[in-house]
């Protein structure tokens, strides 16, 4: 089965708690799964060949948490192109912001540009209409884990 990273940036633990339970659900699933809290890009770089799931917050500016603005900075300025890296974003925000779940989409931009190979579609969660968002990404990682090999 599959080996995956799980790269967390999360502000209140909403994202923390979300990313637990998507190691759960994929090591349920006979894949091999490790959950980042403080992610470096010494973690990231273990999976250029395998999967890594990106599960982060945003804050009220539409930007990445604290907790994951280093690894962001550091694919970006060293890393360059990774085409053989497969990925998944769980992107939680609150569509009342204007910038809803852009912590997400600028990791999926970023990783985009890169050539990395998003698997499945970003699942993007309302904080204003889901306040238990393991409720919407539970679903997601399972059918995510279906898709690796």
């Amino acid at each position: 089965m599959a080996e995956v990273g799980i790269f967390v940036g999360t502000m209140y633990g909403n994202s923390l708690l979300v990313a637990e339970e998507a190691e759960a659900i994929l090591i349920g699933q006979g894949h091999k799964a490790t959950v980042y809290e403080d992610p470096e890009l010494a973690d990231w770089e273990k999976y250029k060949d395998q999967y890594v799931l990106v599960v982060t917050s945003t804050t009220g500016q539409g930007d990445l948490p604290d907790s994951i603005v280093p690894l962001f900075q550091a694919i970006k300025d060293k890393l360059g192109y990774q085409p053989d890296t497969r990925y998944g974003i769980i992107a939680l925000g609150d569509s009342s912001y204007a910038n809803f779940c852009g912590g997400g989409k600028q990791f999926d931009a970023l990783l985009q540009e890169q050539s990395a190979q998003r698997i499945g579609k970003m699942l993007m969660i309302d904080a204003g209409e889901h306040p238990e968002p393991e409720s919407q990404s539970n679903p997601w990682v399972e059918q995510w884990g279906s898709l690796l090999n």
